[in-house]
């Protein structure tokens, strides 16, 4: 007389007899049988790819490990079909798992990224968008210069440019000396940390935002810069006018070479974004935005870097320092940077392939 076992499919009672139980586990034993060679091939190639010994794998191993993947995985789909048993199934899991991030997986950590990133990947797609970096350059230097000539031409036009917070004492008629104490060294360090937070996330969002206007085909970038810069064109006029040009550029310069230039690359990182949608060339739209946009978002990940600096050297430095100081890091940041982007000549092989020129 066979003994009856209750057992649950798709919520409906199932009454299973001794005999059907040992041949589900004898359909599992041979399924596995008939594959476990295989498995076990394979585990040991993982094995010796985790611990980093890849070099003492034979070829036949190295070569045999796509078709491997595949059996394990097609026998995992064959296990989750006929509900063999869970350890062989769970089995199969992590090995599938493992294999697949052996084939498919990145090939670097976070380390071997950040290593390539700094070492030659950010400066190589920085050249790539040089002609972009050009037109943005272009239009801060327009900006600055329609900002100056507004404001020389009619006063009023530096309270329409320049926002209300720099337009406290900072404004046409000021003496000089108020202009002059306006750029004067901060003795008292405290707040300077929550001041350079501000500061990063201020020009964090200028950036961002002439980085993303790029997708309407750069032109909203290219009016953004304009706009940013003609208030500095505007004040430059403004401590110009009181013969104080060179504390000003001190001012600016020890965090303004770096946060300029970081802005300078957001514009045209976007420009680069809107000019391949443009102009794809023989590519299509969708494959040319999306080389440029990899390439741009590389770019961007620099800008954020910068900017983190250049809020650090607004917030102490300039505030600390004085002006012989300030021109110096200033002048000794935009070499570095300038060397670091266009005179770095890193490996062709670190960059974004599918230029757009």
């Amino acid at each position: 007389m066979k003994a009856p076992v209750l057992g649950r499919f798709f919520g409906q009672a199932k009454v299973e007899t001794l005999p059907d139980i040992a041949a589900a586990a004898l359909r599992s034993d041979r399924f596995r049988l008939e594959r476990e060679g295989d498995w076990k091939r394979l585990e040991s190639i993982l094995v010796k790819m985790e611990r980093g010994r890849l070099r003492t794998l034979p070829d036949d191993d190295i070569l045999a490990l796509p078709a491997l993947y595949r059996i394990a995985a097609s026998s995992l789909a064959v296990a989750r079909e006929t509900s063999l048993d869970k350890a062989t199934l769970s089995f199969l899991e992590s090995l599938v798992q493992r294999a697949w991030f052996q084939v498919y997986g990145p090939r670097r950590g976070l380390i071997g990224w950040l290593r390539g990133f700094l070492g030659g990947g950010l400066s190589q797609s920085v050249q790539q968008i040089w002609l972009d970096i050009c037109i943005a350059l272009a239009a801060m230097v327009a900006g600055t210069i329609t900002g100056w000539l507004l404001v020389r031409g009619d006063q009023e036009w530096y309270y329409s440019l320049v926002p209300s917070q720099f337009a406290d004492t900072r404004v046409p008629g000021a003496s000089r000396e108020v202009l002059l104490q306006s750029l004067a060294v901060d003795k008292d360090a405290q707040g300077l940390g929550a001041f350079a937070t501000y500061l990063f996330s201020n020009n964090a969002g200028v950036a961002i935002m002439a980085f993303a206007l790029g997708f309407a085909f750069g032109v909203p970038s290219v009016l953004l810069l304009v706009q940013n810069m003609a208030i500095l064109g505007a004040m430059w006029w403004l401590y110009s006018n009181a013969g104080l040009s060179w504390e000003f550029a001190g001012w600016l310069g020890v965090h303004g070479t770096t946060e300029l230039f970081a802005i300078l690359l957001a514009g045209a990182a976007g420009i680069h974004v809107g000019r391949s949608m443009a102009f794809p060339g023989k590519r299509s739209i969708m494959s040319a935005t999306a080389i440029s946009g990899r390439r741009a978002a590389q770019v961007m990940a620099g800008v954020v870097m910068m900017l983190v600096v250049a809020a650090i050297l607004e917030a102490f430095p300039r505030q600390l320092l004085g002006m012989q100081d300030r021109l110096m890091i200033g002048g000794s940041m935009l070499a570095l940077w300038l060397t670091y982007f266009f005179a770095l000549r890193p490996p062709k092989a670190s960059a974004i392939s599918g230029d757009i020129r």
